[in-house]
């Protein structure tokens, strides 16, 4: 199986999957692969060089709705198969930007203009009373990208996930606000598949989902901390000792990380969903339209 993901601290159960031969035990080869940008990895899904994206939620809702950054031509065809993260997403902003009107006239950098995290970013900007046309948005790709778009002073601010919110405080530059402040739950990641590849390999995807829990078990497992720290920093070159910590903190929290169980968050997508409808002028509120649990339920019962 062929998975196609974000850089970040969330990718660790597949790390340890990986690492300690969770996939193999259950009968499948996984390979990896990082993507620059939400556009990228949707083209190449659409394209059937990969059999599982680890995404965000609101872009299975907005290919399917045929809103996809990516335009009218590419259509990854995703259907959600099992949840991963309560993301939490923080703004960092560069050390001289203390607030949202220091923000007017700068450069924020996004993945694309209309995205998930950038409707995200969107709230942020409407409820400290700015208007996001004073803002000068651009569309720079993954938070790696983003990260270092703002290190090097090309723009302001951007949204981060961990490690690189930890990153960029140990660096001096500040957290202006938080995803968590204005939403009690968010979808943020989840693990899906386009639907010819569901429907022609079901028990491939199921194999991948018992490695994922496999490894995700592990990863949650208060035994293995310390290991899953190391892990990630074998796996993540920008990630060092003095922050490690911290960016395990987050992932192992309910509120801000991985998701026991790999479940989807219900109020968390009704979150994504009325912040597309908002900021895409189209209301969408039925979350089963992008959802197929069957294979993940028929997981669990097995286990």
């Amino acid at each position: 199986m062929r998975v196609i993901a974000f850089p970040g601290a969330p990718n660790l159960p597949i790390f340890a999957a990986l690492e300690h031969g969770m996939f193999r035990s259950r009968g499948i080869d996984v390979s990896l692969d990082l993507t620059p940008s939400s556009v990228a990895q949707a083209e190449r899904c659409a394209a059937g060089e990969f059999d599982i994206a680890c995404t965000a939620f609101d872009n299975v809702v907005a290919y399917s709705a045929g809103q996809g950054a990516a335009g009218p031509g590419v259509d990854p065809d995703y259907v959600v198969v099992m949840g991963a993260t309560q993301l939490e997403l923080s703004l960092v902003t560069a050390p001289d930007v203390a607030s949202y009107e220091q923000l007017q006239g700068r450069s924020i950098a996004v993945d694309a203009l209309a995205t998930g995290f950038a409707f995200v970013l969107y709230e942020m900007l409407a409820q400290a009373g700015i208007d996001r046309a004073t803002c000068d948005l651009a569309a720079v790709g993954a938070t790696p990208q983003r990260w270092r778009a703002v290190q090097d002073g090309t723009h302001a601010a951007t949204l981060t996930l961990e490690p690189f919110t930890s990153i960029a405080q140990r660096a001096g530059f500040s957290v202006l606000d938080r995803s968590s402040r204005l939403f009690t739950s968010y979808q943020g990641g989840v693990v899906a598949v386009p639907r010819p590849v569901l429907a022609e390999r079901p028990g491939a995807v199921r194999a991948f989902i018992h490695g994922y829990l496999d490894g995700l078990a592990w990863t949650l497992d208060a035994a293995n901390r310390e290991a899953g720290g190391t892990l990630l920093m074998e796996r993540m070159d920008a990630l060092a000792p003095p922050v490690v910590g911290a960016v395990m903190d987050s992932l192992l929290s309910p509120g801000s990380g991985l998701t026991p169980g790999a479940r989807v968050l219900p109020d968390g997508m009704a979150t994504v969903l009325d912040l597309r409808s908002r900021y895409s002028g189209r209301r969408l509120d039925d979350a089963s339209l992008y959802l197929d649990m069957s294979h993940h339920e028929a997981v669990l019962s097995e286990r």
